[in-house]
């Protein structure tokens, strides 16, 4: 076993864990995840069969990654943030067979106590911040805030907001790494060649 399980955590059998990844007090991991190389499963995480997270990721303490969520790589999930998977739950009413899936990409944080309301897609990058509710799909290096969250900026790979307005087009340099960001059509990517 080339990664690290606190003897109070519980790991089931068939679970894929990658090297290097760490798996802290009171975690439960169940047999059907797959968890890439890097990962850190902070104090009193759960991890669903149906869940796969990329290398590098960080959850922390609090978080349950339900059935039907991916990760990519690099995501950091804030302390007791909330993924759900069911858009219209009820106790009585058996509704297994419509999880909808979530699908955070690479290098996206998701800030303490947000909540991501099950069925959408976290860009690239996209910064969501502390407490907010994300009830639709959030665009490659978007700072998203608020209850429900809306988009009040942009922020760079380095996760630092950009100086670009929330619409329209531009360009911003990251002050930590030097990369360009283009704003065009309301969409930011970082332009190629550069940092």
């Amino acid at each position: 076993m080339d990664y690290q399980v606190h003897a109070s955590a519980i790991v089931d059998e068939g679970a894929q864990i990658g090297s290097g990844s760490r798996v802290w007090h009171f975690v439960h991991v169940c047999g059907g995840a797959r968890i890439g190389k890097g990962v850190s499963l902070g104090q009193n995480v759960f991890v669903g069969n149906k869940v796969v997270i990329g290398d590098n990721c960080k959850v922390q303490n609090n978080v349950s990654v339900y059935d039907n969520v991916t990760l990519e790589d690099g995501v950091f999930c804030g302390p007791s943030m909330v993924f759900t998977n069911v858009y219209n739950p009820r106790s009585l009413i058996e509704r297994k067979n419509d999880y909808r899936d979530t699908l955070v990409k690479t290098g996206a944080t998701l800030g303490a106590n947000c909540t991501i309301v099950c069925g959408v897609t976290i860009g690239e990058y996209a910064f969501v911040g502390a407490g907010a509710v994300i009830n639709k799909s959030v665009p490659a290096y978007a700072l998203m805030v608020g209850v429900p969250a809306r988009q009040i900026g942009w922020m760079s790979e380095y996760g630092e907001q950009l100086a670009l307005p929330v619409s329209g087009e531009g360009s911003a340099q990251c002050s930590h790494t030097s990369a360009v960001y283009v704003l065009n059509n309301n969409q930011l990517s970082k332009q190629d060649g550069v940092a």
